[in-house]
């Protein structure tokens, strides 16, 4: 295995003190001309590369963010972390992006990778509906954000969208097609994002003078295309079958629609479906997916700035108040609901 380089190879070669390596580095115009340019020949030739780590270690100010999200599958959070990243990068600071794939302890797990790495702060959309693993992060002092959650019990900064609005915006959309009898095909009902959308949808019923039995709801251990799948299957083996389904994300609406299409059940004409996120992928699906959008680079990039804004609190900037930013979902329409009731 080569040996790395370290600071005192580059003094030794370049036949000056350790000091002055290390000014050449953080203060070149401190350095005379001659003995800068000594300097950096010697760099160059031995391929030395400054400890990052060693460097954050002292001056105790990371700069790298961290990011846990839900499922890296889900181009929902492919754009979130797109806009925290565009955020970090302006002020200097790079993204570590990490996948919880859902699951409560791998979350735990990269929450104690932060500490370890002693990152500037997180980015966190929770996976564990317990709050056991923030709390337990929380002891480590380093700030963090919540991302497509309501920071509910908590004071922490928190970006969201209004997700029982957004139910409401699709089930609305399907009753006033016509629709009286619906399903929700709802995924992990520990999720705070599911609850909420099948809160609004279960509003939108309200409205319409239509009760809580209207909506069948069909639950999933995950929020993907195979869990979509699934449902699909298990709504085709109802014999009272729903004329509409609403999804609470678009990767089980793509699935349903899959299952549908392969049973030959026709969309919208047999089930009208809707998804939500508007991921890229809904518009192009075989039959193009009404969906409720989410600003997801908004959302990624004010979290970021909003951590940013905490974690410069205290160095002249200032003073961070904690705030809960809210976003307006909206209603995409497309053929997937267009059906003549």
């Amino acid at each position: 295995m080569a040996q790395s380089v370290g600071i005192k190879d580059v003094a030794r070669v370049a036949g000056v003190s350790v000091g002055t390596v290390s000014n050449v580095i953080n203060r070149p115009d401190t350095v005379a001309v001659e003995t800068r340019a000594r300097v950096l020949s010697a760099i160059d030739r031995l391929g030395y590369v400054r400890s990052e780590s060693a460097r954050q270690l002292r001056a105790g100010r990371s700069r790298i963010m961290g990011l846990l999200v839900l499922d890296m599958g889900n181009p929902f959070f492919v754009d979130v972390a797109r806009g925290a990243e565009r955020a970090a990068r302006a002020a200097g600071l790079g993204v570590m992006v990490c996948n919880s794939d859902q699951n409560a302890s791998e979350e735990a797990e990269y929450l104690s990778l932060f500490a370890e790495q002693r990152v500037r702060g997180v980015l966190l959309t929770p996976a564990d509906a317990t709050g056991r693993t923030i709390e337990a992060f929380r002891r480590h002092g380093i700030p963090f954000v919540l991302v497509d959650r309501v920071a509910e019990g908590t004071t922490e900064c928190s970006v969201s969208v209004d997700d029982v609005a957004g139910g409401a915006l699709a089930v609305r959309h399907l009753v006033d097609a016509g629709h009286r009898s619906l399903a929700y095909v709802s995924g992990p009902p520990g999720l705070n994002q599911v609850r909420d959308r099948r809160t609004g949808a279960l509003n939108a019923l309200a409205e319409a003078g239509l009760g809580p039995e209207r909506l069948r709801e069909l639950p999933t251990d995950r929020l993907d295309v195979a869990a979509g799948r699934d449902a699909g299957a298990r709504l085709l083996g109802l014999a009272d079958r729903p004329t509409a389904v609403f999804c609470a994300n678009d990767l089980l609406a793509l699935g349903v629609l899959q299952a549908m299409y392969a049973a030959g059940v026709g969309v919208p004409d047999d089930l009208a479906i809707v998804g939500y996120d508007d991921i890229e992928f809904a518009a192009a699906a075989a039959v193009p997916l009404t969906s409720v959008r989410q600003p997801a680079v908004t959302m990624g990039a004010l979290a970021a700035e909003l951590l940013l804004e905490e974690t410069e609190a205290g160095t002249g900037a200032a003073p961070h108040e904690h705030r809960r930013v809210v976003l307006r979902p909206e209603l995409v329409v497309r053929r997937s609901s267009l059906s003549a009731r």
